[in-house]
């Protein structure tokens, strides 16, 4: 009586804890459990790692805080035990269920964790908005290949949740519209961090990881951006480095994705592709899918001209598909790109033994293809009854339409070939076989689109022409000499070269009044008039060409080409004419 007495306290008594009950969880089980736990921590790779740091909850805080709690309490309790020392009686709380509750804490806290690293990864929203762009920032920053490869993929599982909650700035964001409303708002954090977030995952080495080894993240991302039509929020820079990275790459979906004969199913689904180009609107908006980085864009092969016409053409059938009919400011800008993809035609100028897969050839080959599909999806959709022939200049690009671009890619083309002047034979396959052969004559481009394309190329090599009245220029000279070259000096009466007689007829008559008062007095300029072959007779006054003899010709074969005089006071082809 006197011992429950001693071991009472305001009416709660104290028993000795007994040593000899059961144990089923104690410190070794612990350390046994502990020992599992930091094992499976230590072999987790960077995956595993990125999700439990982007948790919703502070895992890995509240992971320690739990751990050490039933570690430091398992070791009081089996001291407790061995000393026997008092406990409160009574059967709230047992020694069974007291280990009970550690084990059942040690266990919740192993299962949480399981949870988010493997069965149900976390995905970007408004309780870890700060977590994510945090270590998302780390991981990039550090910049190691190979966690970046993991973290591109793990982007995926939240491509949805970041594009719903960024901010759309609309169709005109690049124009720097912007009401007073929307420049005193404060995003929320969510809505803040998703856009600092897209700018993020611009960075150029995660958008290599993307491209190489998780193109299914681009493909979630630009997907979500078509599905809810939010084309103005700030992917301009992620979508410029994909594509770059992209065509950089060979082995990337530009190249996979090409046609379903080479790359079978998925050559026919196209389905990254397809998601980033084949919607006008969102390419127009974003403005940057058809803009390359113009350092890597001089070091493109033919194969990688390729990949970026594809990727133009997808947009342009989109646009003719749906009607538009305004300016496309991407396509305009694409159209300077391709110009400039055959610019060092010139480097053929003077080889006589250039192989016909060189790669200058072969991206004259892929821009003039370009240009054939393109016609041919234009005729697709067949010629506007509003289409304006003819552009003034004082109107400038903004009036013109798709078929003025494709007929000024034509042109930049033919003036790129007309710097190709010898020998003959390479001269001959550069100007007509690989150039105007494929575009004129032979009902080459002969849809109504085509017609429409070939009256404007037309036009300009004209205007051209006729701006040497103006002044005598390398250009126009340039210009002049392929037109005589393939089109030659004399006007045939058959239907060959139907298309382009009423060219052919004007290029004539403007050489026949000026050449030899542009000889007389810019001799430079009208030697520039004349390719390997064709050559000025001074004391005849009249331009020869020459076929030579080769094959079955035994004799060179001479054509004439008469020329007028030059006006004794004219101070100009202007006047001379």
């Amino acid at each position: 009586m006197a011992t429950a007495t001693q071991n009472c306290i305001a009416g709660v008594c104290f028993i000795p804890l007994d040593a000899t009950a059961p144990k089923f969880f104690g410190f070794s089980e612990f350390l046994a459990g502990l020992a599992l736990m930091v094992l499976a921590w230590t072999i987790a790779d960077v995956r595993y790692r990125f999700r439990v740091r982007t948790a919703p909850i502070p895992l890995q805080g509240i992971t320690f805080s739990v751990v050490a709690g039933v570690g430091v309490l398992t070791l009081l309790t089996d001291l407790w035990r061995a000393e026997q020392w008092l406990v409160p009686q009574g059967g709230l709380l047992t020694p069974a269920s007291w280990q009970a509750l550690l084990g059942g804490l040690f266990l919740l806290t192993f299962l949480t964790w399981t949870w988010f690293a493997f069965i149900r990864p976390p995905r970007y929203g408004r309780h870890n908005a700060e977590r994510f762009a945090q270590t998302l920032y780390r991981f990039i920053l550090k910049g190691s290949p190979t966690e970046l490869s993991v973290i591109a993929d793990e982007l995926a599982l939240s491509a949805r949740s970041l594009v719903r909650h960024a901010t759309d700035g609309g169709r005109f964001k690049n124009f720097g519209y912007q009401s007073e409303e929307e420049k005193q708002r404060i995003p929320p954090k969510v809505e803040a961090y998703a856009n600092d977030l897209l700018l993020l995952i611009a960075d150029k080495r995660l958008c290599r990881a993307i491209v190489e080894s998780s193109s299914g993240t681009a493909l979630a991302i630009f997907r979500e951006i078509g599905e809810t039509k939010k084309y103005g929020i700030q992917v301009e820079t992620f979508g410029k480095n994909i594509v770059a990275e992209a065509i950089a790459n060979k082995d990337s979906f530009l190249f996979h994705e090409a046609e379903g004969y080479h790359s079978g199913l998925i050559g026919y689904h196209k389905p990254l592709s397809q998601a980033m180009f084949s919607n006008y609107e969102m390419v127009e908006t974003i403005g940057t899918l058809l803009d390359p980085d113009f350092a890597g864009q001089k070091e493109w092969d033919a194969e990688q001209w390729g990949a970026y016409c594809r990727a133009v053409l997808m947009a342009l059938r989109n646009y003719v598909e749906d009607g538009y009919c305004g300016h496309s400011y991407v396509l305009y800008r694409a159209k300077g790109y391709l110009e400039h993809a055959v610019f060092d035609l010139y480097k053929l100028d003077g080889i006589g033994n250039s192989s016909w897969d060189d790669d200058i050839q072969a991206r004259l080959r892929v821009v003039v293809k370009f240009i054939e599909d393109a016609v041919n999806i234009l005729d697709s959709k067949g010629v506007p009854d509003d289409l304006p022939l003819r552009i003034r200049d004082i109107h400038g690009p903004v009036r013109e339409t798709i078929y003025d671009h494709i007929a000024s890619v034509i042109f930049e083309v033919i003036f790129a070939a007309s710097a190709v002047t010898k020998p003959h034979d390479r001269c001959w396959w550069i100007q007509h076989n690989s150039v105007w052969g494929k575009l004129f004559n032979f009902h080459r481009l002969n849809g109504d689109a085509g017609k429409v394309v070939k009256f404007k190329v037309r036009r300009l090599l004209y205007d051209e022409v006729a701006r040497m009245n103006e002044f005598a220029n390398f250009k126009g000279a340039k210009i002049i000499g392929f037109c005589l070259n393939v089109m030659g000096l004399t006007v045939r009466t058959d239907n060959y070269g139907m298309d382009s007689r009423a060219l052919q007829k004007a290029v004539l008559r403007w050489t026949r009044k000026n050449f030899v008062w542009l000889h007389e007095h810019t001799p430079r300029v009208a030697g520039a008039c004349l390719v390997d072959g064709m050559s000025y007779d001074a004391e005849n006054r009249r331009l020869v060409k020459t076929y030579p003899a080769e094959g079955l010709r035994r004799e060179p074969h001479f054509v004439y080409f008469d020329l007028d005089p030059a006006p004794e006071n004219a101070v100009g082809p202007a006047e001379a004419a």
